[in-house]
């Protein structure tokens, strides 16, 4: 089975998912800065969002081409990353309403927490079906990363019922962690 449908689907979908996200930005209530101010901390929550959906993307589009086939098994680990996906904008219009709360902040980890495991089942499958030799399997290794990454999330979903701020810093962590393309599927992709 070839790979550009799913690479297609996938950018039609995480397209859909920013789409969603920008259209849950609500006009200030003013023509001020005050009123520009006030919606400030959802316009970040926002761009915190946009950065992570596009880490995803950036690193599925690098993986897929390290991949040279996929299958059903695939297409379905695909999904269920998208799925994830596809909760961001519910749990920012859920900030956006409740405020920087314990909630809708530990919904926020929660959801890139189960984004981070359901990308690593999709790459754990589409080296599955590479096999163990492919070029994506050689170009993974430890997964330091995103375990560092999961850690984090459950750290930050934890500390939302504690200070949702540091929560939200926890977040931004790991988006820093991984704004660089991952190197080690970047340089096989350029070879």
């Amino acid at each position: 089975m070839g790979k550009s449908r799913l690479e297609a689907f996938t950018d039609g979908v995480i397209a859909i998912i920013i789409t969603i996200m920008v259209l849950e930005i609500k006009v200030p209530q003013g023509a001020d800065l005050a009123a520009l101010q006030s919606g400030l901390p959802v316009f970040l929550a926002y761009v915190l969002s946009y950065v992570n959906v596009g880490i995803f993307w950036n690193n599925h589009h690098h993986m897929l081409h390290a991949a040279e086939r996929v299958d059903g098994r695939v297409l379905w680990a695909n999904l269920f990353l998208l799925f994830w996906l596809s909760l961001v904008p519910f749990v920012i219009r859920w900030i956006d309403e409740a405020g920087f709360t314990a909630a809708p902040v530990a919904a926020y980890g929660i959801v890139l927490a189960c984004a981070a495991i359901s990308y690593l089942i999709l790459e754990r499958t589409i080296i599955a079906v590479n096999g163990p030799d492919s070029r994506l399997a050689a170009a993974i290794g430890s997964e330091f990363k995103g375990r560092i990454s999961l850690l984090l999330y459950v750290a930050g979903v934890v500390m939302a019922f504690i200070e949702p701020w540091i929560s939200i810093a926890l977040y931004i962590a790991v988006a820093l962690m991984w704004l660089v393309p991952d190197r080690r599927i970047e340089s096989l992709v350029k070879s």
